[in-house]
């Protein structure tokens, strides 16, 4: 007998113990998505990268078969639950075997089989079973439930239109950067595909208009490469890479673009153009860089400096590289941004430098060589981040636990800290050169679509913030 309760109804009705004979089943036909895996790490709190990596890349056999498995495996539970026995249902038991990986964009039809009832406890055995859509069993098991004995009929409840907030800050960005004057950004030597897309992507959202720099031939080509239209932007014609670099700097002096953008060339090539003395970008301040972080953990965007421009920075760069981020923080939005130096320990300690420079640092914010924000170190990154390590160790401070910007003592331990919350902790990473002229938006190969169109909006604000260049452009 074969009594399969019909998925379009308004209601949903249960079958009581007596009401179900040994052969009776039930199934659901479910398609799984990225937003799936995504919405189960979020209430199972499994957030292993290796897990939620696995939905994008679906290179990873054992993490497949472990998350996307414990996915279907609650598709046997929503069977139980809503058809078959369905409301009132208690579940018992479960014993599973997960034959095959589940992959994004697998339809999974899963059905559970009476088997066997036990009429003193009211208990009933089912078989499990889901197949994939070419026919092949992906996970079989058995379940055992106490079946309701009475009755029950009630309105079908769809389930909420949920989405994760995950990157909300990046969107948040592009939002104040959208809906106004597209800023003209000289584009230095974007003479491969991925480089000249991130310049076209960034355009039709409005926020740019490109001038490109570098060989016509070449980046015409490029443009075929990535089928993208150049048709409506400036082409400069320079030979190589170093004279796109010059050629685009050049421009940003003329006044005839606010924004300097790296393209496919090496960034020494591109800095070496900005900081030279006669006919770069220098001003009074040190050039520095800051990583926009969109943590998912953290309750406010992260930014980190220097941790691609300054290798050791002096007392002296140091303060500049604090008072760069504070504006920039400014852009943002945030009025009084949150400044925390960080060191291995949260105590002046006269053999860690980093511990000395914290301590100076501060000093100055108090003398008002650094303005805008509340400055405080030294602190480890744990007390930065963590109101509650802070408040373990005994830090009273303003600062700690609700850091804004992290200034860390070397690009080296900056480099890290950034990939560690990138690849560990799901962030992702903007960035902008802060300190010269005009923003200084450094792309990389490895940036997602996401970072870069922040990193360009980010680099719009500050643009829009100094508004004698954009008059000038």
């Amino acid at each position: 007998m074969d009594n399969i309760v019909a998925s379009n109804t308004a209601t949903i009705e249960n079958r009581t113990f007596d009401e179900i004979a040994a052969g009776d089943s039930a199934s659901i036909v479910r398609t799984l998505t990225a937003a799936d895996i995504e919405l189960f790490a979020v209430v199972s709190g499994d957030i292993n990268p290796s897990h939620l990596d696995s939905v994008y890349a679906k290179t990873d056999l054992f993490h497949r078969v472990v998350a996307h498995g414990m996915w279907g495996g609650g598709l046997i539970s929503a069977v139980l639950g809503t058809k078959l026995p369905g409301p009132g249902t208690i579940y018992l038991s479960q014993s599973l075997r997960f034959l095959a990986p589940i992959g994004i964009g697998d339809t999974i039809t899963t059905t559970v089989t009476a088997r066997e009832k036990q009429v003193e406890r009211h208990q009933i055995t089912f078989d499990c079973r889901c197949v994939n859509q070419a026919g092949h069993e992906v996970i079989t098991g058995v379940a055992e439930v106490r079946a309701p004995v009475e009755k029950l009929r009630q309105a079908r409840m769809e389930p909420p239109d949920v989405q994760l907030a995950r990157h909300r800050r990046f969107h948040d960005l592009l939002a104040l950067a959208t809906g106004k004057t597209p800023v003209p950004v000289a584009v230095a030597y974007p003479c491969d595909a991925l480089s000249l897309s991130a310049v076209v992507e960034v355009a039709d959202l409005g926020l740019v208009v490109p001038i490109l720099v570098g060989p016509a031939a070449i980046i015409r080509a490029a443009a075929v490469e990535a089928n993208v239209d150049i048709g409506p932007f400036c082409l400069i014609d320079e030979p190589d890479a170093e004279a796109a670099a010059l050629g685009a700097v050049a421009l940003v002096r003329a006044g005839e673009a606010a924004l300097l953008m790296k393209g496919s060339l090496h960034t020494d090539v591109l800095m070496h153009a900005v900081v030279a003395a006669a006919t770069g970008l220098r001003t009074e301040r040190r050039l520095s860089h800051v990583f926009l972080m969109d943590v998912p953990s953290y309750p406010r965007p992260l930014l980190i400096t220097d941790a691609a421009i300054n290798i050791a920075p002096t007392l002296e760069e140091k303060r500049d590289i604090v008072q760069n981020a504070i504006d920039l923080a400014h852009v943002m939005g945030i009025a009084t941004p949150h400044v925390a130096i960080l060191a291995a320990v949260e105590t002046v300690n006269p053999a860690m430098r980093s511990t000395l420079d914290a301590a100076a640092l501060c000093k100055m914010a108090d003398r008002g060589q650094i303005t805008g924000g509340l400055v405080d170190g030294p602190l480890a990154f744990d007390n930065a981040v963590s109101a509650d390590a802070a408040r373990e160790k005994g830090i009273s401070s303003l600062v700690a636990g609700y850091a804004d910007i992290l200034v860390v003592p070397d690009l080296e331990a900056g480099n890290m800290l950034a990939k560690q919350l990138s690849f560990l902790a799901g962030a992702d990473a903007a960035g902008v050169v802060v300190g010269a002229r005009v923003p200084i938006i450094l792309t990389s190969r490895a940036d997602s679509a996401r970072t870069r169109i922040a990193s360009c909006a980010v680099a719009v604000l500050m643009a829009r913030a100094n508004p004698a260049h954009l008059q000038a452009a």
